[in-house]
């Protein structure tokens, strides 16, 4: 059972709007040995994606950013000299343009220059397999950890389970895991042979080898977070009650903002790609006098607070110079911002119907003139419409809305992944194993839940998993939900568009890949659509209706 403490909860309340560091002083400067205490500061950032740019977020500003990020990092370093920087995967991959386009080669160079020191291995880690990941790893000033990854030798050469770090006094050791279903979450054969194994177990055995060897200090850093709050839930909550000794456990993937005590255990996860970064404070006696003290404060990164790093941008400015002609080129507008949230304010568009899931499946059937089009949630990574507020460095050019500016390069930045538009003939059956898939997750948010296209479905969220989709009818010519009936049986035949990752049983999706026809890329697709389109004008128009008491509720 998780006990919230008080000082989680003053350390919560105070720093949720903090975007300024203090001065370095006295009281945050390293204590010699003799003194027997050391004040040990992480700094942890989650779920990074690469981002290498300022990241704009709808209604909230601009945060983060690699040279920005390196500027808040070296201060936090100023002031503790006794600082590990971590983060728990994903640090790379499904990354905007300024990483992908290169192999995402600048986003682990930058996290060099930020001083990282530690990551855990997620499932876009291996979005590209393993001889990518090697190429990555090699490019790494820091540790790779990978301590359930069972055969990685064989795979991947550089990824340790553990990492030793030694401070005044203490030896502090920093154990990764990654999630067990990341196997599930890309293409077949990533992972080359690699298994994972069950996490709490392996950080159990490493955690409790160590100790007898003269560890002091135990952080966890794995690739799981939370799925819901209030209550809190997830595999982030259920990896800290299922290991027992540890200090911190750190987590990541799911793009939530969390801070806890569970099973002795400071548990920590932050927003994604750079939107917050926790500040850990654990005060650890020396001589095996164990960590006396445990807090937390989560980082507002405003990006114009502080001067970008001059390095990380001279890194990134030839990846620039060499991407503008390229990606800045304008497609369309769109009269409305286009954000990836979706119409029930979830950042990552998971919960509910989403503008930029609409305009992408409108995409996928309208080119290949299918009956309906279905893409997952998680495939759709960012705003597709310009940022009202210019962001320096970005493939969008300042302007003043409306219409909004849409660009080659937002256009990638939502659809990074290289995917491909998949058609299909299939019946009603299938169609509604698609549909019963794409809400199985609800009410967490997750990759899997289903944006469509053609259709409006409606589902029971109170109901089992796989018995939800009640009906479904056809759009009509305007959009509204108001056309004939889908018959979800057997007697029943439907064209489709999905993407190549679903095809291939990726999120849980039904695997039809031997029955595909494999298309043109979806970023080339939708671009298309939109450069056809001129301006678009999307609305939200009740595709997906939810029924039930826990159903999510939209938002003005």
């Amino acid at each position: 059972m998780s006990t919230r403490r008080s000082w989680v909860v003053l350390a919560l309340a105070a720093a949720t709007t903090l975007t300024t560091l203090p001065a370095a002083s006295a009281g945050n400067t390293k204590l010699p040995p003799s003194q027997g205490v050391v004040d040990l500061q992480i700094i942890q950032y989650s779920d990074w994606h690469g981002q290498l740019d300022p990241l704009s977020v709808f209604g909230e500003g601009t945060f983060g950013g690699a040279a920005q990020l390196a500027t808040y990092f070296r201060q936090e370093e100023a002031n503790n000299p006794n600082t590990l920087i971590i983060t728990g995967g994903d640090d790379f991959g499904a990354s905007p343009p300024l990483s992908s386009f290169f192999d995402e080669a600048p986003a682990v160079l930058a996290q060099n220059l930020m001083g990282t020191d530690v990551s855990a291995l997620g499932n876009h880690n291996f979005d590209k397999g393993v001889d990518h990941l090697q190429e990555m790893v090699n490019l790494a000033d820091y540790a790779y950890l990978g301590a359930n990854l069972e055969n990685v030798d064989a795979n991947v050469q550089g990824i340790e389970p553990y990492e030793i770090f030694h401070f005044p006094g203490i030896k502090v050791a920093v154990i990764g895991v990654t999630n067990e279903e990341a196997p599930t979450l890309v293409f077949p054969g990533s992972f080359g042979t690699i298994n994972i194994t069950d996490a709490a177990e392996a950080a159990q055995a490493i955690r409790d080898d160590l100790a007898r060897k003269g560890v002091d200090v135990f952080i966890l850093v794995a690739h799981k977070g939370l799925r819901t709050t209030s209550p809190d839930t997830g595999e982030l909550i259920d990896l800290a009650n299922a290991v027992e000794g540890f200090d911190l456990v750190l987590g990541d993937h799911t793009d939530v903002q969390f801070a806890d005590t569970i099973n002795g255990a400071l548990v920590v996860e932050n927003r994604s790609k750079g939107r917050t970064y926790s500040r850990i404070s654990l005060q650890v006696k020396t001589g095996k006098g164990g960590v006396l003290s445990k807090t937390v404060e989560f980082v507002d990164p405003v990006s114009d607070a502080v001067e970008p790093d001059p390095a990380v941008a001279a890194l990134l400015q030839p990846f620039r110079d060499e991407l503008g002609p390229i990606l800045e080129t304008v497609v369309g507008a769109s009269t409305v911002e286009i954000p990836r949230a979706d119409s029930c304010g979830q950042s990552a568009g998971r919960i509910c119907e989403s503008l930029v899931g609409d305009v992408a499946t409108d995409a996928m059937r309208t080119v290949y003139s299918t009956d309906f089009a279905i893409t997952n949630a998680g495939g759709l990574r960012a705003s597709l419409t310009c940022p009202a507020t210019d962001v320096v460095g970005d493939f969008c050019a300042a302007f003043t809305p409306p219409p909004y500016p849409i660009t080659q390069g937002q256009v990638l930045t939502v659809l990074p992944f290289g995917n491909v538009v998949a058609t299909l003939t299939l019946d009603g059956s299938e169609l509604k194993a698609f549909l019963e898939n794409g809400v199985a997750g609800m009410p967490g948010a997750a990759g899997q839940f289903a944006q469509v296209s053609g259709l409006c479905f409606t589902y029971d969220i109170d109901a089992a998993p796989g018995s939800r989709v009640s009906g479904a009818v056809r759009q009509a010519a305007d959009g509204s939900c108001t056309g004939a009936a889908v018959d979800l049986t057997a007697g029943s035949s439907y064209t489709l568009a999905i993407n190549d990752f679903m095809a291939s049983g990726g999120d849980g999706y039904p695997v039809v890949i031997s029955r595909v026809t494999t298309r043109e890329f979806m970023d080339q697709v939708v671009a298309d659509y939109i450069e056809a389109q001129g301006t678009i004008s999307p609305s939200i128009e009740g595709r997906i209706t939810c029924v039930g008491a826990t159903c999510p509720v939209p938002t003005p």
